[in-house]
């Protein structure tokens, strides 16, 4: 059976309805990303980081999988499927993907705020209490904090991708403007000769000397297309 591992970004959940953080009218331009995106913002206002995240949790809980997600799980049938993604939703997830690997955490999940990277104190917070307070304490007596990879923090997962990445036989990227690293390097570890096919509406700036087969269509309907040309 092959594999195909999928490399995902905001652009595969904009159609549900959920807010990208770059382009007009993103997040950032709501609130600054050194503000509520780096360990420093955090420091500075433990308070307005919760909020923020706070209320991206309360808003996914108002959206659904959009038809891309479900063709991504739905190719577990026919094809061994790793869902690579930068987003820190659960949509794959609800959609019926089985082996998603988060590179950027996970929102519906907090962690401690002394050490953000061990399992021992990761936890995923109870559908009917999805909000963090200042006070309430991981398991090693810590503040709670989502559990998200701020920019200047580690990418744990980073090694699982690429070793995902090694022995696959196809490599779709799908809404993502591979200009965030280390995720962007990604490209890098697919093997020799491995057809790429990137899906996007808009121009992607690749960098990287490898022939890309161009979706331009965005996530729902560039999964229709990639789907009948499997076929």
């Amino acid at each position: 059976m092959k594999k195909i591992v999928f490399l995902t970004g905001a652009g595969m959940s904009v159609e549900s309805g959920l807010s990208t953080f770059r382009g007009s009218g993103g997040m950032w331009d709501e609130y600054p990303v050194e503000k509520v995106a780096s360990i420093e913002g955090y420091i500075e206002n433990p308070s307005l980081v919760l909020e923020f995240y706070n209320k991206r949790r309360n808003e996914l809980l108002t959206v659904q999988p959009n038809e891309g997600h479900r063709l991504i799980a739905a190719l577990e049938k026919d094809y061994r499927v790793t869902v690579v993604t930068q987003n820190v939703d659960d949509l794959h997830e609800r959609a019926g993907s089985t082996n998603v690997i988060h590179l950027h955490g996970e929102l519906m999940k907090a962690t401690s705020s002394r050490e953000p990277n061990n399992l021992n104190y990761v936890r995923r917070l109870p559908a009917d209490n999805l909000n963090i307070a200042i006070g309430d304490k991981a398991a090693d007596g810590s503040q709670l904090r989502p559990y998200i990879v701020w920019f200047g923090e580690a990418v744990p997962m980073m090694s699982d991708a690429i070793d995902e990445l090694r022995d696959a036989d196809i490599f779709v990227i799908i809404g993502t403007s591979l200009n965030v690293y280390p995720a962007a390097g990604l490209l890098n570890y697919a093997p020799a000769g491995v057809p790429v096919y990137l899906i996007d509406p808009n121009d992607v700036n690749v960098s990287q000397h490898r022939w890309l087969n161009f979706i331009k269509k965005g996530a729902s309907e560039g999964m229709k297309e990639l789907v009948s040309l499997l076929e």
